[in-house]
């Protein structure tokens, strides 16, 4: 069957059942019901399209669909329906106040803890109780570019599947192992059993980073967890984990961001898992 077959003829618009259907993805409950979500944007497409069987239909308007014409074609050659809508269907599709056209409807892609830790990474981050989607899908995009193997959304986090945490990852969901919904303490002792060595990022940790860098500790396979900015990992997940850790302040700011401190902690892993 060729590209042009698989498209529609006629302009899907907001009232088009399978754009209504899609729509009603941006609220968590459809996604939940449905394990269904929305990838906006050639970039997050482009990814999704390179993860077999994750994409079920890719929706453009016709100007897009020919600015990103080869995201149509790797759509078409999968199987995968591409629909024409027009630009009023679109933005009811895209939460961004300039949608760039391109929308994929995809299939969710967590995995169990179980799985994620069989296949032995060496860098895990795990987000216990996040809930900025902004900030999660940074710390996610940073651990995909790091290196890790699998992120963990530990208890009541954000839904990584929110479109806001979507769009930050910037296609990083879509190259590692995410897990969804596990009690943080749980996850920690999973870590451990699977032969991670659990490092609690706090402020108030009693072992320093650059000391942990020194001295070799981080050569370990190793499980990062951050908790949120207002509240920090739980007095029982900082208990539970075999280290606590700071990042060391140099200057006069009193700490730094989850995002930031996150990305420090998981290169400093990254660089000794590197000269291995």
């Amino acid at each position: 069957m060729t590209e042009t077959r698989r498209r529609t003829t006629t302009l899907f618009t907001p009232r088009t059942p399978r754009i209504a259907a899609a729509r009603k993805l941006h609220r968590r409950r459809d996604r939940d019901d449905s394990r269904r979500f929305l990838a906006e944007g050639p970039q997050a497409v482009a990814e999704a399209l390179g993860a077999p069987g994750t994409v079920i239909e890719l929706f453009g308007t016709p100007e897009a669909l020919h600015r990103y014409a080869t995201l149509g074609r790797a759509a078409s050659d999968a199987g995968i329906t591409v629909s024409e809508a027009d630009d009023e269907a679109l933005a009811a599709l895209c939460e961004t106040v300039q949608p760039q056209g391109i929308v994929a409807l995809c299939h969710h892609t967590d995995v169990t803890l179980a799985k994620a830790f069989a296949s032995g990474p060496k860098l895990v981050a795990a987000l216990a109780e996040i809930r900025d989607p902004g900030n999660a899908g940074t710390v996610l995009r940073t651990a995909d570019a790091a290196g890790a193997g699998a992120v963990v959304f530990a208890g009541d986090a954000v839904d990584p599947y929110n479109g806001k945490c979507v769009r930050a990852t910037a296609g990083s969901l879509f190259h590692v192992d995410v897990v969804r919904g596990p009690d943080p303490v749980e996850v920690v002792r999973a870590a451990q059993a699977a032969g991670l060595t659990v490092f609690a990022a706090t402020g108030y940790g009693d072992s320093d980073l650059d000391g942990l860098a020194d001295s070799g500790a981080l050569t370990l396979r190793t499980m990062w967890m951050f908790g949120s900015e207002a509240h920090g990992l739980s007095d029982a997940v900082l208990e539970a984990a075999d280290r606590r850790v700071k990042v060391p302040m140099h200057g006069r700011a009193e700490s730094l961001n989850l995002a930031a401190a996150a990305a420090v902690c998981l290169y400093a892993s990254a660089r000794a898992l590197r000269n291995l």
